[in-house]
């Protein structure tokens, strides 16, 4: 202990020197009770060892750790990374403006991502906390942002891990030859076999997926019962997440060796396969031939944030949890570019593999649009309907090409103009089937499933495939989770291993909803209303919690201590002005957009064998409206309770020692006040001065330290709770 502190005075003089617990906590050397002379009922003093080396804390309050720094990385990528990669980035790529739209996302990139995603990173590692715990030390009365991040990691989870069971379901199915969904099933009528009606109408996969896989109900009101197939897969699922998820870190970490690198092998050898299709050149030319006048228009731009803000998966709590297990001196700096930036490359590659392969299946229904096309044009030819004089000489009916197709069709729509419409030829253009956008299911379950049928050996890159997404989305989910888990499990002090398989028991039988036949509908809800609006609020309140009421000075004094470095000025600006003003406009552009787009599904009508939108039922809009109202609920009432003084700020729940620098944090919240002061000062209450010394202020990093003293409020920053050995008195 320091020559100059308090106890060591009381000790060597006779005289009274008044102390208190901020005076004790904020000595530079660490306090151990037990073998100084703060000991206190008898505790027996254990050994004495050099002091050079730092011993472990008891093992129930040790904090895990990573094994090593790139299974730390492997994480935080298997989280970013996730199905939205595959199946959401292309389609807005296309849908955008082709490679113009990588400009706005880029930018977006650079001034809303990177930042926010370090601003997680760093306050997870700064306080060794789950999001309830950082956003209680970081502003106490906006302590429900990290609940309301767990009930959107909850929210999401449940219908996330249902996309795995139904990869599950066509991982299975694809262990066979032909695969299942290349040809549409044959039924009797009499002695007569009949293609299936509802097939014949649509298409071999989206039959399979709708009526095989989902077996789906006509609207979200018809339930329909359990579709017990997808039952199981769920349940496979939630076992799989529950076995990743059982012993923390210890367990998911090692499953992320195989979770995130596996997807980058796959992606890689779809790229070579996809590359060596005919016409895979058509589709990745489309893809990004830059369509700039497409930057002006400002919902490029809306959802070029909204897809920065999740590709990373802000506001989860996942990446605060994950860094939350990291070295206080790790150079999380660096890790947010590199995450950020393998995300984004990852993004670009999918985009390539994906329209790679939907270049090569538009050269086939452009083909098969020439021919049966073609078919009906002979018809008319041999019926006397078209002349033969309508026909350029060139053209060979038995070696028909697009080209002699497209001249011919030019030709009779010029000289039938009056009539053309009746005949029923349609212009089979390569463009127009590259230009059909889908994304989501209909990419993963529909057209890019159905690309693959065309494959060589197809059911090994089915199974490859599944594969993939499965553990796209196990990485995801054991993020998701890790959201959940870690903050309940530091503020609670619950057994984690005991509520991971509650929790996960709980969202499998609540996921049963998403099982019934109408399921694919409630996926469609959750996704559309329990994520985007609520988490774009709570990572606004995080931007503003850090930036105004913590502090950008002080926390970049903060991250200069743990980093070793002072961070850009960038990072100051982005934080404190320019994310927040982000945000907000993209939160406003968000409701906006909810307002003016009519909420609905679209419905699969068995008789058409098409979708068609249908607006929510009245209970359906109230439970849209349910969703957001929880996922934002606790952080009103935290404000609230903790304005009016009916719920603590934590102060008395956390003591806090160092070890060459390492914060050491035990629990208290067994003490009295009366007990505590005991604790801390070796007397009885009544010789206990007061817990309500002045203290210094703080001026942040640009100025000097200061003697000032201020009176501290009851209600400030957390007392003893996360206490970094930096921190000033003031905010104790």
């Amino acid at each position: 202990m320091p020559k100059n502190s308090k106890v060591t005075q009381r000790e060597h003089s006779n005289e009274h020197v008044t102390e208190s617990v901020a005076d004790l906590l904020a000595l530079e050397e660490p306090v151990d009770y037990k073998s100084s002379a703060l000991n206190v009922g008898g505790v027996p003093l254990p050994p004495r060892k050099n002091k050079d080396v730092e011993e472990p804390q008891d093992p129930g309050e040790e904090r895990p750790a990573w094994n090593s720094k790139l299974q730390y990385i492997l994480a935080q990528v298997g989280f970013s990374v996730g199905l939205g990669n595959v199946w959401r980035f292309p389609y807005l790529c296309q849908k955008n403006g082709g490679g113009a739209y990588l400009i706005p996302y880029f930018i977006l990139l650079i001034i809303i991502g990177i930042p926010l995603f370090f601003l997680e990173l760093a306050v997870g590692q700064r306080i060794r906390r789950g999001s309830i715990g950082v956003w209680n030390y970081v502003c106490p009365r906006l302590g429900g942002i990290g609940f309301s991040s767990c009930m959107v990691c909850f929210f999401v989870g449940l219908y996330y891990n249902v996309i795995i069971g139904w990869s599950i379901f066509y991982f299975f199915k694809s262990f066979q030859y032909p695969l299942p969904w290349s040809e549409c099933p044959l039924v009797q009528n009499g002695s007569l076999s009949i293609v299936e009606p509802e097939c014949d109408k649509s298409s071999a996969t989206t039959y399979f997926w709708y009526r095989e896989a989902l077996d789906i109900s006509n609207s979200i009101s018809e339930s329909g019962g359990l579709n017990w197939r997808m039952t199981l897969c769920l349940l496979a699922a939630w076992l799989i997440v529950g076995m990743a998820m059982i012993k923390g870190i210890q367990s998911s970490g090692k499953v992320m060796y195989f979770s995130s690198l596996f997807p980058y092998v796959v992606l890689l050898c779809f790229l070579v396969r996809g590359l060596l299709l005919r016409g895979a050149v058509d589709g990745i030319a489309h893809m990004f031939t830059p369509r700039l006048e497409k930057m002006l228009e400002p919902q490029v731009w809306r959802e070029a944030a909204t897809q920065v803000f999740f590709a990373l998966g802000l506001g989860f709590g996942g990446v605060i949890a994950f860094s939350s297990y990291n070295k206080q001196d790790n150079n999380c700096h660096f890790d947010a570019a590199l995450v950020s930036i393998i995300n984004f490359v990852t993004s670009v590659l999918a985009t390539l593999v994906v329209f790679a392969v939907l270049g090569f299946k538009a050269n086939l229904m452009n083909e098969k649009c020439v021919v049966d096309n073609a078919e009906k044009i002979m018809g008319y030819l041999n019926s006397k309907v078209l002349s033969h004089d309508l026909i350029p000489p060139h053209v060979n009916f038995s070696h028909l090409t697009a080209q002699d197709y497209t001249e011919m069709y030019g030709v009779i729509r010029t000289v039938r103009e009056g009539s053309f419409s009746e005949l029923g030829l349609e212009p089979c253009q390569l463009e127009d089937e590259l230009n059909k956008a889908v994304q989501g299911t209909g990419l993963a379950f529909i057209a890019f499933t159905e690309a693959m049928t065309h494959f060589p050996g197809s059911p090994f890159w089915s199974v490859m495939f599944f594969l993939m997404l499965i553990n796209l989305g196990l990485g995801s989910m054991i993020g998701t989770m890790e959201g959940i888990i870690t903050p309940i499990v530091d503020t609670f002090k619950v057994r984690k291993e005991i509520f991971t398989v509650c929790c996960c028991t709980l969202a499998f039988l609540i996921g049963l909803l998403f099982v019934q036949r109408s399921g694919n509908y409630f996926v469609t809800m959750f996704d559309d209303y329990s994520a985007t609006l609520p988490l774009t609020i709570v990572v606004i309140l995080e931007n503003i919690s850090v930036a105004w009421f913590y502090g950008t000075e002080k926390f970049m004094q903060d991250l200069t201590e743990m980093l070793g470095f002072r961070p850009s000025c960038f990072y100051f600006y982005m934080w404190k002005y320019v994310s927040p003003l982000c945000l907000v406009v993209l939160m406003f552009t968000s409701i906006i957009q909810m307002g003016l787009s009519p909420p609905g599904y679209s419905a699969w009508n068995e008789e058409t064998a098409s979708e068609r939108f249908q607006s929510y039922p009245p209970w359906a809009l109230g439970m849209c409206f349910t969703l957001i109202t929880l996922a934002m609920l606790p952080v009103p009432v935290v404000f609230i309770a903790r304005q009016f003084h009916l719920l603590s700020d934590g102060s008395n729940t956390l003591s806090v020692s160092y070890k060459k620098g390492r914060m050491m944090m035990k629990d208290m919240s067994n003490l009295e006040d009366n007990d505590e002061t005991r604790f801390i000062l070796s007397k009885v209450p009544s010789e206990a001065p007061s817990p309500m010394p002045n203290h210094r202020s703080y001026l942040g990093p640009e100025g000097p330290s200061s003697l000032e003293t201020t009176n501290t409020s009851p209600n400030g920053r957390y007392g003893t709770g996360y206490l970094m050995p930096t921190t000033p008195e003031s905010q104790l």
